[in-house]
């Protein structure tokens, strides 16, 4: 598998992230870990979880499954050598069953990014993990409530006792990320080397909010800032590309995003593969910036179908017209 790298820290991760959100949850212990297996054979090395994954597929979730499937899988295997381990704080939601009852929580449902409540959420998952440090750890969801200097101090303070090596961000406004980097600048604080935001094929409409989505302001100041990759989460956006439906829909509809899904089910039938496929080729081909591709499959056929984007080499001219079509 294709590597690229991490910022500018010498680390080299794979093109491709098997994200564990649903491990332990809505894919059972044998699934996921016949999926890791294979993720590791094929040369993967890059795994992805949080704190809070996954509280939300059934009343009896609570959050935490997906790191201790992952810890036990450790201790039986012992392979946590093998892999770059990334996990999540500040989007625990103490109240499931409340938040439950919305599509999305609101921000004060989650736990947040206090100096104690990383301090605390980071000793948690390392707990579930089995281990004495993560390669990368996220602030999940961008806390706007909590002063910048006490989160990043705090996460300093982690680098610096060894918990974790380097640090990211995720669903965050390019403001926001020029801030937190003017003071770790400032203040001499390790400074965020990935960014996790939702990316694909298809264009956010200019009205959707951009916290979570990477658009075209974001992806400028990626490629002005090599030091700091961009991770994209939902790359197949929940399989739109192949006609299901969903609410992630909401962010991208429009003529635009009318046009470039045309233009994914024309090319992806002429080359006699998936629409989700071909978007998930699309990205791998694209270098400014680089980025990663974070995968999250619920089974193993997912994983597969995900997995084949790897050996999808799409023609110049193929990539052009990808890259030319919409409104």
């Amino acid at each position: 598998m294709r590597t690229i790298p991490l910022g500018h820290t010498g680390e080299q991760v794979s093109a491709v992230a098997l994200g564990c959100m649903l491990m332990g949850t809505s894919t059972d212990e044998p699934t996921s870990v016949t999926m890791l297996e294979r993720y590791l054979e094929a040369g993967g090395t890059f795994l992805d979880t949080a704190d809070c994954y996954a509280w939300w597929p059934s009343p009896g979730d609570t959050g935490g499954e997906s790191e201790s499937l992952l810890g036990r899988w450790f201790a039986r295997g012992g392979r946590r050598d093998e892999v770059f381990l990334a996990t999540k704080g500040s989007a625990w939601v103490p109240d499931p069953a409340g938040a439950r009852a919305g599509t999305v929580p609101a921000p004060s449902q989650y736990a947040g990014a206090r100096a104690d409540t990383l301090r605390h959420a980071l000793d948690a998952s390392l707990g579930r993990l089995g281990v004495d440090h993560v390669d990368l750890y996220y602030v999940h969801v961008d806390d706007l409530a909590t002063p910048l200097e006490e989160t990043l101090s705090a996460l300093a303070g982690l680098v610096s006792s060894g918990k974790v090596r380097h640090l990211g961000w995720s669903n965050v406004q390019t403001w926001r990320l020029e801030r937190i980097r003017r003071l770790c600048a400032t203040n001499g604080w390790p400074a965020p080397v990935a960014l996790q935001q939702e990316h694909s094929y298809l264009r956010p409409h200019p009205s959707a909010s951009k916290a979570s989505i990477v658009g075209p302001e974001q992806l400028s100041y990626l490629r002005a800032h090599e030091d700091l990759t961009l991770v994209a989460y939902s790359p197949i956006l929940k399989g739109i590309y192949d006609g299901r439906d969903h609410h992630v829909m909401e962010s991208y509809r429009g003529a635009d995003s009318d046009a470039r899904l045309a233009a994914v089910a024309k090319l992806a039938a002429d080359l006699g593969v998936t629409g989700s496929e071909l978007a998930l080729a699309w990205l791998l081909h694209q270098r400014d910036p680089s980025r990663v591709a974070l995968i999250g499959p619920r089974t193993l056929s997912q994983y597969d179908s995900s997995m084949s984007a790897l050996s999808i080499k799409l023609a110049p001219e193929v990539l052009a017209e990808l890259d030319a079509a919409g409104a």
